[in-house]
């Protein structure tokens, strides 16, 4: 069995997908729907901006997504397709390209979807205020234990369970910086702030959620072509309803992202394919699912090497 999986925030690079557009008319075609959807030339600060301005949160998520469903259509182009996965997943934001990808939203929703989710999340914080910390060698238990301990009247919570041995944490910034300072106490390797914005997946982006929420209910959603494993239950969801009602707690909820992978293993899935820019989910997949074969599918390059 095979998965899709899709990067979220933090794979964004300057010139990604700029070679499948060039090799594929239905690549390019993409980034010229998503300029139209937005009103503005995302594609050029892609292919030719500063990273600064590619990296704001409200330009990363549609730009990431645009990058992975151009990938999809190159393989669409040369006989690859949904047909070709069991279940499809995406870390975070990755879960909007998932969906798109399995035809449960369209491209220009999507787009306008995920540029009004950066902005919302970026608003709901003021900037300085919040927080997030990437803790490595602590399990999840271990880390969501001691956030409950420390954060008293602040917030800090797990916001992303990535692999047995990564785990970050979001919340007020004074409570995420101490409990960073007791995780590394209680033997984490390292305790690394992040350079975030905004402390998101934590109980302090409701407001973000509520945008999402009414955004949400104003869209059609198709049940997609293959199931795909929600952030925040860790499962597959197919209808319709449940998907609009999960990705409005997927803005505050924890992404269990080592919990999809090891729950796509148990039930048979032996390949993941990572579809847009960047390989950090693949190194993830390999910590999580030891046995698996990772594939990435970012460039001209690896499609030609999925041919081979």
């Amino acid at each position: 069995m095979r998965a899709f999986v899709f990067p979220g925030q933090g794979a964004q690079t300057i010139g990604m997908g700029r070679e499948l557009a060039q090799a594929y008319p239905a690549a390019q075609a993409v980034f010229d729907e998503v300029d139209e959807a937005l009103g503005e030339k995302l594609s050029a600060l892609i292919w030719e901006g500063d990273a600064e301005t590619l990296t704001l949160t409200q330009n990363a998520q549609p730009a990431l997504m645009a990058t992975s469903i151009a990938a999809m259509r190159a393989l669409e182009a040369e006989g690859f397709g949904i047909k070709d996965a069991d279940f499809v997943a995406g870390h975070s934001l990755g879960e909007y390209s998932a969906l798109c990808a399995a035809g449960a939203l369209s491209l220009p929703d999507t787009a306008r979807l995920l540029r009004l989710r950066g902005q919302a999340m970026q608003e709901a914080v003021p900037v300085g205020m919040g927080a997030m910390a990437a803790i490595l060698g602590l399990d999840f238990e271990t880390v969501d234990r001691i956030a409950r301990e420390v954060g008293g009247d602040e917030v800090v919570q797990a916001a992303n369970d990535n692999d047995p041995a990564q785990v970050v944490i979001s919340g007020h910034k004074g409570a995420v910086e101490a409990a960073a300072e007791a995780m590394k106490a209680a033997g984490a390797k390292r305790a690394l702030m992040l350079p975030v914005s905004a402390p998101f997946h934590s109980v302090l982006m409701q407001p973000a959620a509520a945008v999402m929420a009414d955004a949400l209910a104003g869209v059609e959603i198709h049940s997609p072509a293959v199931p795909v494993f929600a952030n925040v239950r860790a499962e597959p969801v197919t209808e319709p309803g449940a998907i609009r009602r999960l990705l409005v707690e997927q803005v505050t909820g924890t992404v269990r992202w080592r919990e999809s992978v090891a729950n796509m293993a148990e039930i048979g899935v032996t390949e993941f394919w990572e579809i847009g820019a960047g390989k950090a989910l693949s190194g993830m997949i390999k910590r999580i699912a030891k046995d698996a074969v990772v594939r990435n599918v970012g460039a001209p390059a690896d499609i030609a090497a999925l041919k081979g």
